[in-house]
């Protein structure tokens, strides 16, 4: 799990520039690939930084058990989650850990038990999510290794984990191309979606890390729009008006559902999805909340009439938010 995600930091970081180009939903601002790869490096650092491990997990147990690793990684990338992307990256962590705790390695019916939840789970974080984007990849993947592992009847050999991966990003590379015909906005660049071939590429380090093979270079030939001498298309789309607000808060299941209403009300994008699975000691769960707004200030404000926010962030739309990453190389340092 630790080679898989420093793999993923990688692989996304070398291939920002070309998911920036092509990042044209829901918002034409050119920095899907840059907040993946914020997110993905969040979750991958957390795994070789025992001073930020969560103290309810024992040192030694991180070590053995997929789910407490992958927990651990989930959690660094939701309190650091950018974008839509890298937040429903962070989720598909977090959820994808659940079924695998207390397991020492995976199988074929961890995989596909852990990337149904996983998809479930992304799905329903968006107050309204849309076919045609990495929600799409996740599910296509998850399943495709679903319908293997069923095959094979409960078969925990290595040999069946692997064709169950095979298949899951077979599966992904599949939805990523229909992407194209399931958004108007992308038929209509003739592109695929960001996002999508951003999860295809993190799907196939995992394939790449369990199976001790290297990464499948001619996975992404042929998408519409990726090629490396087309010019970013997101920067020839309408300029998009308002902000992205991000925010970590704690708050009840009532008042977090009051929270997701009142954003759809007055934005878009809204995502929420708790970064604990464990309620303090007042029955509240700690949220990771993203929205796009017009204007920052009532949604800001609506916020914290709920409860106090950490970590807040405030990005325009309408521009990049970050430089775009160094590449780096294959020990996972920057150049």
């Amino acid at each position: 799990m630790k080679r898989w995600l420093d793999n993923a930091e990688t692989a996304v970081a070398n291939h920002s520039d070309r998911l920036n180009a092509i990042n044209i939903f829901p918002v034409a601002d050119g920095d899907t690939g840059t907040n993946l790869y914020l997110t993905v490096r969040a979750a991958a650092r957390a795994l070789h930084n025992p001073a930020g491990q969560d103290e309810a997990i024992p040192a030694d147990a991180g070590q053995s058990d997929v789910g407490a690793v992958l927990a651990r990684a989930g959690r660094a990338a939701m309190e650091q989650a950018r974008g839509n992307s890298g937040t429903l990256f962070a989720v598909f962590l977090c959820a994808a850990a659940e079924p695998l705790a207390g397991h020492t390695r995976l199988t074929s019916t961890l995989l596909a038990a852990a990337l149904n939840r996983a998809q479930i789970r992304a799905w329903s974080a968006l107050s309204d999510p849309v076919p045609g984007t990495m929600l799409s990849v996740m599910e296509a993947a998850a399943r495709a290794a679903a319908a293997v592992d069923a095959g094979h009847n409960g078969d925990d050999s290595n040999q069946a984990l692997g064709k169950a991966l095979d298949a899951a990003v077979n599966g992904a590379l599949e939805a990523v191309v229909s992407t194209e015909s399931q958004l108007a906005a992308l038929e209509a660049a003739h592109v695929v979606d960001a996002g999508g071939v951003g999860m295809l590429l993190i799907l196939d380090c995992l394939r790449s890390a369990v199976l001790g093979e290297g990464l499948q270079g001619e996975l992404l030939d042929g998408l519409h729009g990726y090629d490396v001498q087309d010019p970013h298309i997101h920067a020839d789309m309408p300029v998009d008006d308002g902000v992205e607000v991000m925010c970590t808060i704690s708050l009840s299941p009532l008042s977090a559902a009051t929270l997701r209403q009142r954003l759809d009300e007055i934005g878009e994008s809204v995502i929420m999805s708790q970064v604990d699975s464990l309620a303090d000691a007042e029955g509240s769960y700690r949220w990771r909340v993203h929205v796009h707004v017009p204007d920052s200030v009532p949604a800001v404000a609506l916020i914290r009439s709920l409860g106090e926010p950490s970590d807040i962030s405030v990005s325009e739309l309408a521009m990049a938010r970050d430089p775009e990453p160094a590449p780096v190389n294959s020990s996972g340092h920057e150049r």
